[in-house]
């Protein structure tokens, strides 16, 4: 028998993949998902239920059964354009969606937490006060993350369960399902260069290249969540997770540029969206080339992500010293997870 029923909404996105991989490596624990477009499982603790959030009916039909519920993992989000402000409304009613139905059908919730990310501090906007800590005083409104944590708070008034937060930065991870993320985007354009026979130029700006930054490994984050879920210290609590190994571009990126075989090239800012679009009959030479499985280039890899990611020009580093305090420790040697995980597309057979 399990003890614990964990249900993570938003199951198939960035931070639920490793969270769901960590919580079913202990016994203890049954995991049910909740995406508008579930994969198969073969796994006897986990299952997964379809249901759009933003569906109020839908959430409270589909989560009516999940009367044995004891922790609720949020990692959901609206669509979203990259950069600027995103839909506040609608995250909110997600979020509440969710609450209302599990709140009617699972007496016995005991935690609840919610993914937020650094936009908190409103680093896709504009610099903040570095290194972003946790009790930084709020950016000027809107933000969904607020307002999300404010009905937090709010619904907990006169309940016994606890909640908590985590606030990562970039999350990479190996991930073919999705193309918004940092690997197969640095390996596409690593793919593209060889292509064409050039050095591997750094798409972004200058700015961007020298910035001092950093990102959050999807299993370190999947592992502090859980920490969160269970420590005392965490209690009502939220937490920046990061690696806790700061980098920049330009220190990186010729170790990217060894991983292909490739020179390292000049800064070249470029807007990949646009400049990519034609790329279509190169992509298709690569993957015959290297026989490669056959999947289009824009299920691989999201431009516009690239463009807002190595578009940001100012440094940006979050302090861990509060996690640290409270007792999740462990940190990720970020250069060298992120060319493993380039490692294990080229082993799928997804990039040369």
């Amino acid at each position: 028998m399990t003890a614990r029923t964990a249900l993570i909404a938003g199951a198939t996105g960035a931070a639920a993949k490793r969270l769901i991989e960590v919580l079913l490596e202990d016994a203890d624990w049954q995991v049910i998902g909740l995406s508008r477009h579930p994969p198969a499982t073969s796994n006897p603790r986990l299952s997964y239920l379809r249901c759009d959030l933003s569906d109020r009916e839908a959430c409270a039909r589909v989560l009516a059964g999940c009367k044995a519920v004891t922790h609720v993992f949020y990692t959901a989000r609206a669509e979203f354009g990259e950069g600027g402000v995103e839909d506040v409304d609608q995250n909110v009613a997600m979020l509440r969606n969710v609450f209302d139905a599990l709140e009617a059908a699972s007496p016995d919730i005991e935690h609840v937490h919610l993914v937020e990310g650094q936009k908190w501090y409103d680093v896709h906007l504009r610099p903040a006060r570095l290194p972003t800590r946790e009790d930084d005083p709020l950016r000027a409104p809107p933000n969904f993350y607020y307002d999300q944590e404010h009905l937090l708070r709010e619904r907990q008034h006169g309940r016994a369960w606890t909640w908590s937060a985590s606030r990562p930065y970039f999350i990479y991870d190996y991930a073919p399902e999705r193309a918004r993320n940092l690997v197969s985007t640095i390996g596409a354009w690593a793919a593209l260069c060889a292509e064409r026979g050039s050095a591997l130029d750094f798409p972004g700006s200058a700015r961007c290249y020298a910035a001092l930054t950093e990102l959050s490994d999807a299993t370190q984050l999947a592992r502090a969540i859980v920490w969160m879920a269970g420590a005392p210290a965490a209690r009502n609590q939220a937490y920046n997770v990061s690696d806790g190994c700061q980098f920049r571009w330009q220190e990186l990126w010729p170790r990217i540029a060894a991983h292909f075989g490739l020179q390292v090239g000049e800064v070249r800012p470029l807007k990949l969206a646009q400049s990519m679009a034609d790329q279509g009959a190169a992509w298709e030479r690569i993957v015959r080339r290297h026989a490669l499985q056959r999947v289009p280039m824009q299920d691989l890899v999201s431009w516009n992500f690239a463009d807002f990611l190595w578009g940001l020009e100012h440094d940006n580093t979050t302090s861990l010293e509060k996690i640290r305090h409270h007792g999740f420790g462990g940190a990720v040697d970020t250069g060298e997870q992120l060319i493993a995980y380039l490692q294990r597309y080229r082993e799928s057979r997804l990039l040369p």
